[in-house]
């Protein structure tokens, strides 16, 4: 429906405008009743719908509704799947429609930075494309029903630690290459209806207020349309908030703000222009949701549970599997043992816990799955509630283990352990299940593990048993899915979007998490994750991109379309993919670029691109790529904007981060020439690389005390030339007997920054 959003926003009174930019109460906007400006529904749910049945909770003490519970986002990243993600993303949209609510507040994009984060389970991946694809593709499916999303938190959001006061002190190149990078995919594809700012300063502003990145980068550089609300209480001056880009405050602040709105209008200090600005983008929103709004709306509960099954067999990951123990025989006796296939840990805590619709009983659909052939026994093994060994639990374990042919041990992280609002402290599982699982690999030879975490752990046990499957947390339908991968009714498809380290001190931010009182400072740089465990060549305990299947599959003819391109161009990137097995199965091919000679320090490798492809036994598909220049590039904060060097640039296809099996070599030439300007500090390898400038200093430098003494010897020797390289220009003159002055030096740098315009 057509509407004229300014001549509406002129019948507004001063106070009404302000009212309008924040909440009525937790989860409503206002609205104006004589305007005919509805109020909306906004609420939690980036894996599930989380409506409160009271309004005024937020903390989840009172019920919500009941809603499809599907894998938390740590999980659903591990799929690489897009078109799986935006199915998700179609369901919760209709979810969403059945319940009236206008905006899902997700998904988050927050990069993985270290793996204490207390939220990583609602985040996607420490590598920013593959995070940005996962919620492009998420908000792409939400909002194809007419329901808005929330991309949140926007930015440098990455502990849980001193969460509202916090100051993330991170350098411009690590802010583009990696935090921003990972929401900026998601907005430019996505355009998601609103972004949430973070509770978190970045650089000793608060992102509330933050000009720079809700207006600069958000609105201006990126084309954001919709409007950006805060993260609740995230605001610190509402009417500094406004003037950056902030329109909606949330919750409601019972008044005091907007009173400081209108008063900043009053005074002059705030520009009623941008008060109206941040009102016409509410109001675009706010009539977008009611223009789109589904009456009548409903959803078929268990079609939506039997994807949130399909959704959690696509992303759980099969990090081991000796001797081909998986999948198991329908037949025989089976021991199943731990408190969590009984109690299952499924989702996170915090603002995105739901209620689900049903709940799979693990050890239920493991005996369904098994079939009437087969024996399953259960022993508890640990309790939940404690971190403390009980021998006579581990005791009933291994005697049960004892009379079957196979162990399959439920662990992972009780519920305490990953919630909203506390940061862990280490990456140990509780010590009664590492003792019970040592205990039982102790007994019997085909053990098999199944984890139910959401974010990376230390595994001690790891030699000792032969197979583990990552479940993640896996939603309301993870007990079907386990059973399903187990049996082989289903083949394992997922692949880590994180790195498992061997432990936590091998983490690249370790020293630098969480920080010092409200200062974190992301010493790291741009190596997060993979970009550090690659580049000082420290073996993890399962890199990024690893996960293995029932089958096998073997790339061979990589091409390369062209052999030198202008970083103005695309290239496709070509291969095949067999499947040399008897199952039929799916694959993640990874492409990884490298900068074989940069000027800058590059990471060894970096994602730029990936491909899920499912294929029958013995089949092969072509696959491919396209990569433009941001496949190449780095961000130059002289240039402020991406660049890319000239030079050969290596293209490397693979399983994971570690297990490249194929690569070609292309060679980029750069459209933008950087332009350095010399100074007295400028040494003289500075100029040497610089054609225009190498014939100047080489004639400059023959006349030096260190040349001439060169001369004297018939050669140079490498000190020398390791010394005269590193020579300032301001050099020249000391060394050279009086044949340089510095009025010359001045008239030679302006001589070389002339020919270099």
């Amino acid at each position: 429906m057509e509407r004229d959003l300014k001549q509406l926003i002129a019948q507004m009174s001063l106070e009404e405008k302000a009212g309008l930019c924040s909440g009525l109460d937790f989860w409503h906007t206002k609205g104006v009743e004589r305007l005919g400006i509805p109020s909306v529904m906004v609420t939690d749910g980036p894996h599930g719908l989380r409506k409160q049945r009271a309004s005024a909770d937020h903390l989840g003490l009172f019920d919500s509704v009941p809603a499809t519970c599907f894998p938390s986002a740590a999980g659903m990243a591990s799929s690489w799947d897009r078109g799986l993600i935006r199915k998700v993303g179609e369901a919760l949209g209709a979810e969403c429609q059945a319940e009236e609510v206008a905006v899902l507040l997700g998904p988050g994009a927050n990069i993985k930075r270290s793996p204490l984060c207390g939220r990583n389970f609602e985040y996607f991946s420490e590598d920013p494309y593959l995070s940005s694809e996962m919620a492009a593709h998420h908000i792409m499916g939400v909002q194809s029903q007419g329901v808005g999303t929330s991309l949140k938190h926007f930015a440098v959001n990455n502990q849980e630690h001193r969460r509202m006061s916090t100051n993330a002190e991170v350098d411009e190149r690590t802010l583009r290459e990696i935090y921003l990078a990972s929401f900026e995919g998601a907005v430019k594809q996505g355009q998601p209806w609103t972004v949430m700012s973070a509770y978190n300063q970045v650089n000793g502003e608060f992102c509330s207020e933050n000009e720079r990145l809700l207006t600069g980068i958000l609105k201006q550089e990126w084309g954001h349309e919709g409007f950006v609300v805060s993260d609740w209480g995230a605001v610190n001056e509402r009417v500094a908030g406004l003037a950056a880009g902030l329109e909606l405050e949330m919750p409601s602040s019972n008044g005091i703000n907007d009173v400081k709105i209108v008063g900043a209008v009053r005074s002059g200090t705030l520009d009623e222009q941008v008060l109206d600005r941040a009102v016409e983008r509410l109001l675009a929103i706010i009539f977008r949701a009611v223009d789109e709004r589904k009456e009548g709306a409903s959803y078929d509960q268990e079609t939506h549970h039997q994807l949130a099954r399909e959704v959690a067999r696509e992303s759980m990951v099969l990090l081991k599997n000796e001797e081909e123990l998986l999948p198991l025989a329908k037949s025989g006796s089976i021991a199943l043992i731990g408190a969590l296939a009984r109690t299952p840990r499924y989702q996170g805590g915090g603002s995105s816990h739901i209620k689900p619709t049903k709940l799979d009983d693990i050890y239920e659909e493991i005996g369904k799955t098994a079939g009437s052939d087969a024996k399953v026994s259960y022993a508890q093994g640990y309790d939940l509630k404690s971190d403390e060994v009980d021998d006579a639990l581990i005791a009933e374990a291994v005697q049960l283990v004892a009379q079957s042919d196979v162990a399959v041990i439920i662990a992972g992280l009780p519920d305490r352990y990953e919630t909203e609002g506390v940061d862990r402290s280490h990456l140990r599982m509780p010590a009664n299940q590492v003792r019970l699982i040592e205990a039982v690999a102790a007994e019997h030879s085909k053990v098999v593990v199944v984890l139910c975490n959401g974010a990376p752990i230390e595994m001690p046990w790891i030699h000792g048993v032969k197979s583990v499957l990552e479940a993640y947390l896996g939603g309301q339908a993870l007990g079907g899915a386990i059973a399903d991968l187990l049996f082989g009714d289903a083949n394992p498809c997922g692949k880590l979007a994180e790195t498992f380290p061997m432990k936590l001190e091998h983490n690249p931010s370790y020293l630098n998490f969480p920080g010092e009182g409200d200062e974190v400072h992301y010493k790291e740089g741009i190596f997060v994750g993979y970009r550090y465990y690659e580049s000082v060549d420290r073996a993890p305990l399962f890199p990024f991109g690893h996960g293995l299947s029932y089958t096998s599959f073997v790339y061979s003819g990589l091409e390369v379309e062209k052999q030198e391109m202008l970083d103005t161009e695309t290239v496709r990137v070509s291969l095949d993919v067999t499947n040399t097995g008897n199952r039929a199965g799916k694959e993640i091919v990874q492409l990884y670029i490298r900068d074989v000679h940069s000027t800058v320090t590059r990471p060894v490798k970096e994602l730029k691109g990936f491909v899920k492809v499912q294929l029958e036994p013995g089949e092969t598909k072509s696959v491919s790529f396209l990569l433009n220049k941001r496949s190449f590039a780095y961000y130059n904060t002289e240039l402020k904007d991406w660049h890319v060097e000239s030079g050969d640039f290596e293209i490397m296809v693979g399983h994971s981060s570690a297990a490249i099996t194929a690569s070609e070599t292309i060679h980029v030439t750069s459209t933008v020439p950087l332009t350095k300007r010399f100074t007295r500090l400028s040494t003289v390898s500075d100029l040497m690389g610089e054609p225009k400038a190498a014939a100047i200093v080489q004639q400059l430098t023959q006349n030096t005390i260190l040349a001439s003494a060169a001369s004297e010897q018939n050669e140079m020797s490498d000190t020398m030339q390791a010394i005269l390289a590193s020579l300032p220009l301001r050099g020249l003159v000391a060394f050279s007997n009086g044949a340089m002055t510095e009025e010359m030096l001045d008239g030679i740098l302006d001589q070389l920054n002339q020919n270099q315009a």
